[in-house]
């Protein structure tokens, strides 16, 4: 089990946001700063929510595995989770994975995740989060999450160095392609209960995840969120009924050749955050069964302490 992070990554987010980019003007919320070369670079700073459970429709070709459990409106049903073993994404042998958890789904438990076993949540497992946070600075641009305040760091405009040691986020960078920020990851580290949907999808140290984040007009904002909501019943994030600026979209590729038969795509669709910044912490939720009989491993178990902090 890894250490659980005491990193200050609200002061760290705060001193994030606080400075602005070398040659830039602070820009509103939602819009967009221009550096002397006349390059204009959007502004992504702010909270951001999306209310879905999975991830989102691909704006064009294959998609990720969906649920085949539904509910009566045609919706996903995010109470039983069964994936989607024939995705002709899928090689053979993680379609029997897929297979297998859906068959223990149906058998009324449920596979440890990185999100109910309190670990750090691989890419793109990640973008599962209700609640996204963006700061942009000259060299990095700071992602921070709401579970357990996790937080990705990508610097900006240069390569992957030439060797890499796996990590749960794997390296990445970052540029910016006109209006798009664009995040090139590899090397994500392969581990138990790690896996890349809530269908306990395999991925191998291959994995290759490219994001493409841009802002979107509010009537595209909308679209994109009843196209989330037609796949996912909304639950977790509250995105602002009133704000009607821009919204933000993340367009994601993954390819790993190990696990996929293709590459694919999918999107989230977020609005601007009704609420508070809340402090989630995995290890204080109590609404979780963790005695070893709700999960199909009896190994599984969150991290304990054995004397209180304080």
């Amino acid at each position: 089990m890894e250490p659980r992070r005491s990193l200050p990554v609200l002061a760290l987010l705060a001193a994030a946001i606080a400075t602005p980019a070398f040659g830039q003007t602070a820009a509103p919320a939602g819009g967009s700063s221009a550096t002397p070369g006349g390059v204009s670079i959007p502004d992504f700073s702010g909270a951001w929510a999306h209310p879905g459970v999975g991830f989102g429709p691909p704006l064009s070709g294959p998609g990720p595995v969906v649920n085949k459990a539904r509910l009566p409106t045609g919706q996903s049903n995010s109470d039983l989770l069964v994936g989607d073993y024939t995705n002709p994404i899928l090689k053979p042998a993680a379609a029997a994975v897929v297979k297998r958890n859906g068959e223990i789904a149906l058998s009324g438990k449920a596979i440890p995740d990185p999100d109910s076993q309190c670990l750090q949540d691989p890419v793109p497992y990640i973008f599962w989060n209700f609640y996204l946070r963006i700061a942009q600075q000259p060299d990095k641009v700071t992602l921070l999450y709401s579970h357990d305040d996790d937080f990705r760091q990508v610097p900006l405009n240069r390569p992957h160095p030439a060797k890499i040691v796996p990590s749960v986020h794997g390296d990445s960078v970052g540029h910016y392609e006109g209006d798009t920020l664009v995040i090139d990851t590899v090397g994500v580290k392969v581990g138990p209960y790690r896996t890349i949907d809530r269908f306990g999808t395999p991925y191998t140290e291959a994995l290759h995840v490219v994001e493409r984040y841009r802002l979107i007009s509010y009537e595209a904002t909308k679209a994109g969120l009843a196209r989330l909501a037609k796949e996912w019943r909304p639950a977790g994030g509250t995105v602002d009924p009133n704000y009607h600026g821009k919204g933000l979209q993340l367009e994601f590729t993954v390819e790993d050749p190990g696990v996929f038969t293709m590459p694919w795509s999918a999107t989230e669709t977020f609005g601007r955050d009704a609420n508070p910044w809340e402090e989630r912490i995995c290890a204080e939720n109590v609404q979780h069964e963790y005695d070893g009989h709700f999960f199909s491993d009896a190994g599984a178990h969150i991290p304990t302490a054995d004397k209180p902090d304080f």
